[in-house]
């Protein structure tokens, strides 16, 4: 049904999330209208309005039921000659190295209850598509992977006709559309006369960490009503005829969620022709574009649109059952909390950290995550709130990053970006290797280049800096969100060229260096207090250690791997050290650079700075969508 979807607005900060939908609708052509709470009384006057400040509608939204539009897509692809086959479990897959050889067995009813027969059949497949619900962890075991894929209990209740409603209808009122109180947490829709409330609640569950019972199949939870009594009594101020209304059902059934609430689509890490399609916590809304850019993935070996943010190996072996239940509750909570551009959540961290993190803390330090990693956004005074210094406008941090981004400007600034993904190539066939796989020439030994590996299509499919060790020894440093998606791209382009370049032994080395990356006019001066060298006023010059090369250096008694390379655009080394003398080398470079004012810079900052220069960043300026 076609009825619309309302978004009401109680703040002014939440109108503000609404512009951003505003562009997000206008750029995929999606029609809405902005509505006064007079404008939103007037034409549904149920709704109570007086107390919001506004609401986007979209007139061209609705719902649907799932179970419909299953059935007439099913019928749709058996007109096309697709078999569909039901009540078969999947028991096992193997790889042949060319196809899969995947072990079924047939489901009889038992006693009210499917369970598996004596019937069992191999089906050979070229490809596989895995698209398992709330049975996802089960499927990850039987493949050897690891899926933050895990259900969490959602509740809803429908009540009684209302008969406001019922007149209402009947005099002419238009079906309501769905009504959505980001605020008070739920979505509302009419259904027969009467009102279905969706509440997304705090202190929801995760179920089935490791696996789904036999006995559940499509099984409800015991209700939990006291968890959703906030919601339900936000629904009756939003629609005071509800209030008298008896409850007709009530359900508390699983939703799979993954930790950022986007799904895993794409191919399976470490695996050939094995795609997942896992934790659709929003179901039926994502199934038609899924199928479209997954077909064309499978068929054309990438999609026409950038895929990295569902790709499923944005989360890397690091990653755990309890990693996942954590932030899976979390993002659950989450579906209508204020989702601030500058946002970060807090559940399961602080996880990944380096050995500085206490000393950055200390100082200050207001870390965001990526991939798992502690990385210091910006530094700010201890007890300062990043939460309440969130904005969709000028947020209350920007002061902070200004002078850290004038500190590399003017002086010297110090960077925490150890979350950089680093792998060493190397073998009798590393060099050829890297030659295809990458779109610029090859550093010479003791040079660095910044690279793209490339898709099919000619579009970034990664960034690397690559830097020569040896004639066939290479360190490549990529970006530190994409650690396990640069690896897994790396190895299998590597397997498939082995035959062809010889040995390339392929190390993720990300963990065993830290990075500090120091900029500004007065770097050079910073490092000279401590560099250790016979000549120690000439060694960081220009003319023994110009741009773009690599040199192996001693600051005080950590050896450093030190390119002249800055991110932010200006005079600067990447001061790549043993991660186990981080905060020995943190303590000397603080210390040799009080002289000079350093200051400590967060990633906010950066990002600035590097804009600025028109230096470029996988998954913003580049990926799939640009060439």
């Amino acid at each position: 049904s076609i009825v619309g979807n309302l978004r009401m607005a109680q703040t002014d900060a939440r109108m503000d999330e609404y512009m951003l939908y505003a562009s997000t609708a206008e750029t995929a052509e999606v029609p809405y209208e902005w509505m006064t709470p007079a404008q939103i009384k007037d034409r549904w006057p149920l709704v109570r309005s007086e107390d919001l400040k506004g609401a986007i509608y979209h007139p061209t939204d609705g719902y649907i039921n799932p179970a419909d539009v299953t059935m007439a897509m099913a019928k749709g692809a058996r007109q096309r000659g697709v078999l569909i086959e039901r009540k078969w479990q999947v028991d096992g897959y193997e790889w042949t190295g060319s196809d899969w050889r995947v072990t079924v067995t047939k489901m009889v009813e038992r006693g009210g209850n499917l369970v598996p027969s004596e019937e069992q059949q191999v089906i050979t497949a070229e490809h596989v598509v895995t698209a398992t619900g709330n049975h996802a962890q089960r499927t990850a075991r039987l493949l050897g992977i690891k899926m933050p894929a895990i259900p969490v209990e959602h509740q809803f209740i429908v009540t009684e006709p209302d008969p406001e409603l019922v007149a209402y209808r009947q005099n002419g009122g238009a079906e309501h559309p769905v009504l959505r109180d980001a605020d008070a947490k739920w979505y509302v829709r009419e259904e027969r006369g009467g009102w279905i409330l969706g509440p997304y609640d705090q202190g929801a569950p995760a179920r089935f960490k490791y696996d789904v019972p036999e006995s559940f199949r499509a099984d409800l939870f015991p209700l939990d009503l006291e968890r959703i009594e906030e919601e339900y009594m936000s629904m009756i101020h939003r629609i005071p005829t509800s209030e008298t209304v008896g409850l007709k059902d009530d359900f508390n059934g699983p939703i799979c969620y993954t930790p950022d609430g986007n799904p895993l689509v794409g191919p399976a890490p470490g695996l050939r022709n094995m795609w997942l399609a896992e934790g659709f916590s929003f179901g039926i809304t994502a199934a038609g574009g899924t199928g479209y850019y997954l077909a064309q993935q499978l068929v054309e070996g990438e999609a026409e649109i950038d895929m990295a943010s569902l790709d499923p190996k944005r989360y890397g072996s690091w990653m755990t059952t309890e990693y996942a239940v954590q932030k899976n509750e979390e993002c659950y909570a989450h579906v209508f909390v204020l989702h601030h551009p500058d946002e970060e959540r807090e559940a399961a961290r602080p996880l990944r950290t380096a050995p500085v993190y206490d000393r950055q803390k200390a100082l200050g330090a207001q870390f965001g995550q990526v991939n798992g990693w502690e990385r210091p956004n910006y530094y700010a005074p201890v007890g300062f709130d990043d939460h309440a210094a969130r904005s969709f406008r000028r947020g209350g941090w920007w002061q902070y990053a200004v002078e850290e981004a004038k500190a590399i400007r003017e002086g010297a600034g110090l960077i925490d970006a150890t979350a950089f993904t680093k792998h060493v190539v190397k073998g009798p066939g590393a060099t050829q290797f890297l030659d295809w796989f990458t779109c610029n020439k090859l550093p010479k030994v003791g040079r660095i280049n910044l690279t793209y590996a490339l898709t099919d299509a000619g579009t970034t499919r990664t960034e690397y800096t690559i830097v020569r060790l040896g004639e066939d020894e290479y360190y490549l440093v990529s970006a530190g969100a994409w650690t396990a998606y640069d690896a897994d791209y790396l190895k299998k382009a590597a397997e498939d060229k082995a035959g062809e370049f010889g040995y390339i032994e392929i190390q993720d080395v990300t963990t065993q260096w830290g990075v500090f990356a120091i900029a500004g006019p007065k770097s050079r001066d910073v490092l000279n207090e401590i560099v250790k060298d016979a000549s120690p006023e000439t060694v960081l010059s220009n003319k023994r250690f110009p741009w773009l090369s690599m040199r192996e250096i001693e600051l005080g008694m950590c050896p450093v791997r030190a390119i002249r390379v800055a991110y932010t655009g200006e005079l600067g080394w990447e001061l790549h050290h043993p991660i186990e003398m981080q905060t020995y080398l943190w303590d000397q470079l603080m210390a040799a650079g009080e002289k000079y004012g350093l200051k400590l810079v967060g990633a906010r900052a950066q990002n600035w700075l590097r804009q600025e220069k028109s230096y470029r960043a996988f998954g913003n300026e580049l990926g799939r969508d640009a060439t």
